[in-house]
């Protein structure tokens, strides 16, 4: 793979693949890191990788040189993402060879020339990149080398499978520039929220488990695998929805966009949640509302009307009835308990 690479480009030799890294939560500012030391063979990572369920994902793609690319990180138990802008700084190069998958999502960018590696076997795509998708499996070496000729933006998201709540193990195998619509818009919006610097955390782990379930759907059992599920939502839809739910309390939400969340036909989305919560998904939105009206309650100085109003409520009298039904009492003589 080295005289691959070194007559691809001229320059120094290309290193074996391996990731970085990377410490925190939230990494963000030019990357000046240095690879880290002992990560030979599929071995050391599987020793390594029994540990991702206890600690968090701290691999990412290593940049040469460092000073061309600005990246920010966020991570959380199972997952991480990353964006990453590379300048026009002439001839650069991406490695990765982790225990994890990384998923790429290249943006935007233009190069001269180049090739790219996933052990050892060359691609080269020309001209303009715009919206690819590359998949490259834990323990596999995968590396980069480009000219670039425009700013150049990409995504890094990486996965410990197991960490994650799926419903069956998942085979991942390396697939280079390939398309698939589901899985670009939600690489799209969790791209977005890691610009947002990861300010709702939930909503990202939400949308980390929806691309997971994305990533699961590739292999090549999984289609047959979702036709003869029945019940009740899979774990991984029951957190992605109720996740939503919880972020848009005092919004109307369809019973149509839920069920997209999750890749179902809204009839057959309304059965599996009434079988997974124990109430329809309009019921379940109310329950929470008023839960959350409970809170506030607690709160002396917020009055019960500007309560109903923050939970979605659009009058005193509405709220106050869908109070009584579920609580029992009125929102005053919740109050008064608390006191």
């Amino acid at each position: 793979m080295k005289a691959l690479a070194s007559r691809a480009l001229s320059g120094p030799p290309v290193s074996r693949g391996m990731a970085l890294p990377l410490g925190g939560s939230v990494t963000r500012g030019r990357g000046f890191l240095e690879p880290h030391e002992g990560a030979s063979g599929p071995a050391q990572y599987r020793d390594v990788s029994d540990r991702f369920e206890r600690t968090p994902i701290t691999s990412a793609v290593a940049i040469t040189p460092p000073e061309c690319a600005r990246r920010q990180r966020i991570s959380w138990r199972g997952m991480a993402a990353e964006t990453i802008d590379i300048a026009p700084h002439g001839r650069f190069e991406l490695r990765f060879r982790a225990p994890v998958h990384v998923l790429l999502l290249l943006e935007t960018g233009a190069h001269a020339h180049g090739h790219t590696f996933v052990d050892g076997v060359a691609h080269s795509p020309p001209g303009a990149r715009r919206r690819e998708l590359l998949l490259v499996p834990a323990g596999h070496d995968y590396v980069d080398l480009q000219e670039a000729r425009s700013v150049m933006r990409l995504a890094c998201f990486y996965f410990d499978l197991p960490a994650l709540p799926l419903d069956a193990a998942v085979t991942v195998s390396p697939r280079l520039f390939f398309e698939d619509a589901e899985l670009l818009k939600t690489a799209l919006k969790l791209t977005d929220a890691v610009d947002m610097q990861g300010d709702d955390r939930h909503y990202c782990e939400a949308l980390g488990i929806v691309l997971a379930h994305d990533l699961a759907r590739l292999a090549p059992h999984a289609r047959r695998s979702a036709q003869k599920f029945r019940g009740g939502l899979a774990g991984w839809q029951q957190q992605v929805v109720a996740t939503h739910i919880a972020r848009h309390l005092a919004d109307r939400i369809s019973l149509k966009s839920l069920a997209a969340l999750v890749r179902l036909s809204p009839y057959h989305f309304s059965r599996a949640f009434k079988q997974s919560f124990g109430m329809p998904p309009h019921r379940y939105h109310t329950y929470r509302r008023i839960e959350r009206a409970k809170a506030l309650l607690a709160d002396p100085e917020t009055s019960a009307t500007e309560i109903g109003a923050a939970v979605g409520f659009s009058s005193a009298s509405a709220f106050t009835m869908t109070f009584r039904k579920i609580a029992g009492t009125t929102p005053t003589g919740y109050r008064r308990t608390l006191i």
